[in-house]
């Protein structure tokens, strides 16, 4: 059953005290866990109601860290796959290297068992049915997911994070296609593998799955999802189906359910104009006038590719309803056609939006944590190492810039 409190409400002031309850020891003591001290930031970080600065600097304020506390860490796998699609683009999209197997021996489609959530293996179950029912999924869990999808049902990994990309609040292409990519082995050196003894270490007994196909080891893991055809081999079928949940509804065009409208010329006609995305929830630059207009915009030309729960929409709806004068839905063209007659416009760049922000405003660059790395690395390790953190976190961590910061 849903709790009745919202567990994410839509404000700037619930991401802060998200961030004032994080406990970094515990954090880094327990996050492989599913019942550990994770932050349940990654819905407000995604849609910008705090940058990691942010964060960081929230919890420095009461804890004593360094580059290589593992909460810091952590951070950093956001801004490298993040690193990975400016380098990338649409290539995050596509396998970087061959897997396992080669892409044409995966499925194209995730099988109804499990995006019905009755595969019968509880850890799968559990799993499918937390993130319905939350839109967020536990790391660990992510990983177990996209492990049995693709390396036991043989389904591609593209079709499985399509899936739960659609599903998530707190959904990024680049931090959930990549890490999708991590675990098929097609966007790292091996495949991510679990077995139930994993999941008896980390879950709680409801996710517990003595008896199921996870139920062996990782040699014989590491030989099933080697298989070129898993169900000719007996994988399939070697459990019995549970109860069925009802896939949540996901839309590509909730204008009239959350009362958008279509861009108007004359209500920015004259005026600078700042626009608000959905990954840009927080704080209005200090720099704009009580003149300036404020604009929230979604475009359909990137929802109508990547849909979203009713939740999420919901989600950033509401805080973007507070923020702005007005809520647009509609194509870039269109969109782009009312704003030629704003004086100015301007928002914060976001590479989910990169193929058509540039044509409608001044974009401005959002802060980050670490240095930019000027190359492409191709592994965290090698990013980790090129990289320091910004002056700015490096002061929230009082860390002297004479010093090395590793």
């Amino acid at each position: 059953m849903m709790p009745s409190a919202d567990p994410f409400p839509a404000t700037r002031d619930a991401a802060l005290a998200r961030i004032a309850a994080v406990r970094p020891h515990e954090y880094a003591r327990t996050r492989n866990a599913i019942e550990g001290a994770v932050t349940q930031l990654s819905p407000y970080i995604t849609h910008g109601f705090v940058s990691l600065p942010e964060v960081l600097a929230g919890v420095a304020m009461h804890y004593r860290l360094d580059r290589q506390h593992k909460f810091v860490f952590e951070l950093g796998w956001r801004e490298y796959f993040r690193h990975v699609w400016q380098f990338r683009g649409a290539g995050i999209l596509r396998s970087l290297h061959q897997g396992v197997l080669p892409d044409q021996q995966y499925d194209g489609a995730v099988p109804p068992d499990i995006r019905q959530a009755c595969t019968g293996v509880p850890a799968i179950d559990m799993a499918v049915r937390t993130l319905y029912a939350t839109g967020t999924l536990h790391n660990h869990a992510r990983m177990w997911l996209a492990s049995y999808v693709v390396h036991l049902r043989k389904v591609h990994w593209r079709a499985g994070a399509d899936w739960m990309y659609s599903h998530l609040l707190d959904g990024d292409l680049a931090s959930n296609h990549l890490s999708w990519q991590w675990v098929a082995g097609t966007g790292s050196n091996k495949p991510y593998l679990f077995n139930a003894e994993n999941v008896a270490r980390y879950a709680p007994p409801s996710w517990h799955s003595p008896g199921s196909l996870l139920d062996i080891s990782y040699e014989d893991l590491g030989r099933t999802a080697a298989l070129p055809n898993a169900r000719a081999q007996g994988v399939e079928g070697t459990h019995s189906a549970g109860p069925s949940v009802l896939e949540p509804v996901i839309c590509r065009d909730p204008a009239v359910s959350l009362g958008l409208t279509a861009a108007s010329a004359s209500s920015v006609q004259g005026l600078d104009v700042w626009l608000v995305h959905p990954w840009s929830l927080g704080k209005l630059p200090l720099r704009l006038s009580a003149n300036t207009r404020i604009i929230g915009v979604f475009l359909a030309d990137f929802h109508q590719e990547w849909p979203w729960s009713e939740r999420r929409w919901q989600f950033v709806a509401r805080r973007m309803s507070d923020v702005c004068s007005e809520c647009w839905y509609g194509g870039a063209f269109e969109i782009g056609a009312a704003l030629k007659h704003a004086r100015s416009v301007a928002c914060f760049d976001e590479p989910h939006l990169a193929p058509w922000l540039k044509g409608l405003a001044e974009c401005e660059t959002v802060p980050t944590l670490f240095t930019p790395v000027d190359r492409r690395c191709d592994s965290f390790s090698q990013w980790w190492t090129r990289t320091a953190l910004e002056p700015h976190s490096a002061k929230e961590l009082g860390v002297s810039q004479q010093m090395p910061l590793w």
